[in-house]
């Protein structure tokens, strides 16, 4: 991957992954289930789609809507599915009953992982103090990126909150990479690239007649355009 910012886009099955790849992605999400923001997907699937395309995979491990882990078995059962599979990335994050990370989940799951490079998501975002949960994750092996918005209400609330974020970059628990996603928009690109943020991520905006369709090179070809201009 090169020095260019990076664009991650999430893909539900292979048509999406292709289409995304053509647009100028470098790197996807695999999901399942938008209707509950994205669950792990199936094994055959991420087969299907590490076969269409050869850029970074990321496979979401997430077994129920909201931030907590529910059955711990069942997510380090599918990360040791997901990784006998061939997959070698991740993204996952759980907050315990007081919205700090539960270590227990993500500490078990990374014990399944090996070393694999992983994405702490928007559970940062429901968290009352961002400050003390980067600090208790910031030792973890394989943690190179937060999913985040800034704020739960999305990027329109949260940039002054990324901002601060990124300036920080290099500090104890700010050295992952700041992955810009949630209510994202074109027009919010160019404050956010001026701060030093270089990597965003983006799912509807990818898609222009909504979940039930699919991604389009098109729209995401135009995010390429801007994030490189």
């Amino acid at each position: 991957m090169s020095n260019r910012a990076v664009l991650e886009v999430i893909a539900l099955d292979a048509e999406d992954a292709v289409a995304a790849q053509a647009g100028g992605a470098d790197r996807l999400e695999l999901v399942t289930d938008m209707a509950a923001d994205g669950l792990t997907p199936s094994c055959a699937t991420f087969a299907a789609i590490r076969a269409a395309v050869d850029i970074p995979l990321r496979v979401m491990l997430r077994v129920a809507d909201g931030f907590a882990a529910g059955d711990i078995d069942v997510l380090v059962g599918k990360a040791r599915e997901l990784r006998a599979a061939g997959a070698d990335e991740f993204v996952f994050g759980f907050l315990d009953e007081e919205g700090r990370p539960d270590l227990v989940a993500v500490e078990r799951i990374i014990a399944e992982l090996d070393g694999c490079a992983w994405t702490f998501h928007r559970a940062i975002d429901r968290a009352p103090d961002r400050d003390a949960l980067r600090k208790a994750l910031a030792d973890l092996p394989g943690l190179d990126t937060y999913l985040t918005a800034g704020s739960a209400a999305g990027v329109d609330d949260g940039i002054p909150t990324l901002l601060v974020e990124s300036a920080r970059k290099g500090e104890p628990g700010y050295e992952p990479q700041i992955l810009v996603g949630g209510g994202l928009r074109l027009d919010h690109l160019p404050e956010l690239l001026e701060a030093g943020i270089d990597a965003v991520h983006i799912g509807g905006a990818a898609r222009p007649y909504g979940w039930s369709g699919p991604v389009d090179a098109a729209a995401v070809r135009e995010w390429r355009a801007v994030l490189d201009a």
